[in-house]
């Protein structure tokens, strides 16, 4: 019993350590001076931030009093509507309710980009690290992503959907696969700097295993570039899932994604343009938020530019 009073009192004063607090309040400050000073990130991580509670909420019971319909409740009455107070952007061709169809299409698309936004970043991060440190390696593997990138990203894509069958899965690995090949190159040509560094050199000379040099000294060194570059492709697989759901080749049609619905709207663009114009406006608004949010981050954690301001 006193050793778990004694174990309490230490971790009262570990959360309630002046100094702690101190940091917290200063890394705060900080964060909100940076913020402040790059309106454009701040804009971005808005919109972001925003765009993200919608597609939580529609995961949750309450995504039917923000959505207010069934994505997929058809009515044959009410096809091809314009905006009204009962369908704020109007219906489609099965007169589903495209204001429901376009919230519910934000939780689609961002789950498609932040997984392709997360999976390029530690497969790209491994392989350019191994690529970049090891010369064998990096012979091999570089040819291979060199062959990847000769090809039209969209073309290279079809091929592959067209191998793989259409499924979010699928599209998700697609996109992958086409986006690796440019990851990797950005973190080898920063790991071929960093390997002649000093400090790289006194942990090998210290006896310091190669996976520790690879993970633990160069890998966060590459940080930066690696978020930067996070974010265009997150932007990226916003585009290349609306293309290949335009297409008609990507997520299947009654998933409801911003791609599929845009798609679901060409045929009637003359007498229901709201069908794509809607859905169409909440992808160009995130995929510049992304954009503004890469150049923010490049801006706030490049030290040359940080130098520069």
């Amino acid at each position: 019993m006193a050793e778990a009073i004694a174990y309490e009192e230490a971790l009262i004063e570990v959360y309630e350590d002046p100094p702690l607090r101190e940091r917290a309040r200063k890394w705060t400050s900080t964060a909100w001076r940076t913020l402040r000073t790059h309106p454009n990130l701040m804009f971005g991580m808005a919109i972001l931030v925003i765009m993200s509670l919608i597609a939580i909420i529609t995961f949750t019971p309450a995504a039917t009093s923000i959505a207010r319909y069934d994505p997929q409740e058809l009515s044959a009455r009410e096809r091809v509507e314009g905006p009204s107070a009962d369908h704020w952007f109007g219906t489609d061709a099965f007169g589903r309710d495209v204001y429901s169809r376009t919230l519910h299409g934000a939780k689609v698309s961002l789950r498609v980009a932040a997984s392709v936004a997360i999976l390029v970043s530690i497969i790209g991060v491994t392989l350019g690290i191994l690529v970049g440190y090891n010369r064998l390696a990096d012979n091999i593997v570089m040819r291979i992503m060199d062959g990847l990138m000769s090809f039209p990203t969209l073309i290279l894509a079809l091929a592959l959907v067209a191998t793989l069958g259409s499924s979010l899965n699928n599209v998700v690995l697609v996109i992958v696969i086409v986006d690796t090949p440019s990851m990797t190159r950005v973190v080898r040509g920063v790991v071929l700097s960093l390997r002649e560094r000093t400090y790289v050199e006194a942990a090998r000379a210290s006896g310091a295993s190669t996976i520790r040099i690879m993970f633990y000294h160069i890998a966060p060194n590459t940080l930066a570039p690696v978020i930067v570059q996070a974010s265009v492709f997150f932007a990226g697989a916003i585009l290349t899932e609306a293309a290949l759901g335009f297409l008609g080749v990507g997520i299947p049609e009654f998933i409801p994604s911003w791609g599929n619905i845009i798609a679901s709207g060409r045929s009637f663009i003359r007498i229901g343009f709201w069908i794509a114009f809607f859905p169409g406006i909440f992808l160009g608004l995130t995929v510049l938020a992304a954009n503004l949010v890469g150049d923010g981050l490049r801006d706030v954690l490049d030290p040359r530019l940080r130098g520069a301001e």
